[in-house]
């Protein structure tokens, strides 16, 4: 099978080299995305004879990883793996990764770091934020995930030619899995080792988390919107009309509307209605959507 081992990059001049080294003892195949790197990451991803997809300007992680989707495409290979340039992955695990698919057993791979070993210090937020994204994904994709957000994953090429990444930032592991939920792909992890050798700071862990988080919800609303948008629509027109009916009871005993209440009663039944209606408005778009497609 050909295989291609696609390696995100941005500025990894000190990494990239000896990484590319060890895995050409193994694998043929080395693609590059140089995502808008000032250094130099390209030309020493070519001297060491990888191929290389260069952005002009730094577009994303996203981005990065949907152009190694399409150049593993053009190159017509069986599977992709992803793999960060940074030197966190151990490259002796990436037949583990693959071996489900070699097997026939999945379509896409994630290694995880939560079922394997991780060395050095990751703060215990940053954990607790990854599970949380996590947790986020299993409750809308049916699934058992331990580690949505890995870079390290595996997809064979049926993946590869019916998912296309759209998010440009790290929201796009997400993106991928709940796409690949939708296809009914099947999904399956591995333990890896991962090493951490400096901390992301907290200002950029909160970032990331954010977007993160932002994209989830993005195309969660998009593929469940009657459960993103219905269910608390439903909620909020029930508490409007438990106080509007308060209200009215109010007035009828006392001639008198309480003005709290009232607004209470009143914002409450807009916003519900307007939650419902786009849950309805967005379903059917989607739906019109899919049947043209």
């Amino acid at each position: 099978m050909k295989i291609a081992i696609g390696l995100p990059a941005f500025n990894e001049e000190k990494n990239i080299a000896s990484i590319i080294l060890q895995l050409k003892k193994k694998y043929e195949l080395i693609i590059v995305c140089d995502d808008g790197s000032s250094d130099l990451t390209s030309a020493i991803s070519e001297e060491m004879g990888a191929v290389v997809v260069k952005h002009k300007k730094n577009l994303g992680y996203g981005s990065a990883i949907r152009s190694l989707f399409v150049k593993a495409r053009e190159l017509e290979c069986d599977i992709l793996v992803t793999f960060d340039s940074d030197g966190q992955h151990n490259v002796l695990e990436i037949h583990d990764v693959i071996e489900p698919i070699l097997k026939n057993k999945a379509d896409i791979v994630i290694g995880s770091r939560f079922l394997g070993k991780i060395e050095g210090n990751i703060p215990q937020y940053r954990k607790l934020g990854i599970k949380a994204i996590t947790n986020l994904v299993n409750s809308n994709t049916e699934k058992k995930i331990t580690d949505s957000q890995s870079g390290f994953r595996a997809y064979n090429k049926i993946v590869m030619e019916k998912i296309v990444p759209s998010e440009s930032g790290m929201g796009v592991s997400t993106e991928i899995l709940i796409k690949a939920n939708k296809i009914k792909f099947r999904i399956s992890e591995v333990p890896i080792t991962i090493s951490y050798e400096g901390n992301m700071s907290s200002q950029k862990t909160l970032s990331h988390g954010t977007s993160v988080i932002l994209s989830t919800m993005k195309f969660i609303s998009i593929e469940h919107p009657l459960k993103f948008y219905g269910i608390p629509g439903s909620i909020f027109l029930a508490i409007g009309l438990f106080f509007v009916v308060w209200t009215l009871q109010e007035f009828t005993e006392t001639r008198r509307i309480i003005t709290n209440i009232s607004l209470i009663a009143i914002g409450s039944t807009i916003f519900g209605m307007l939650l419902t209606m786009t849950s309805i408005l967005l379903y059917s778009l989607v739906s019109v959507v899919r049947e043209r497609r």
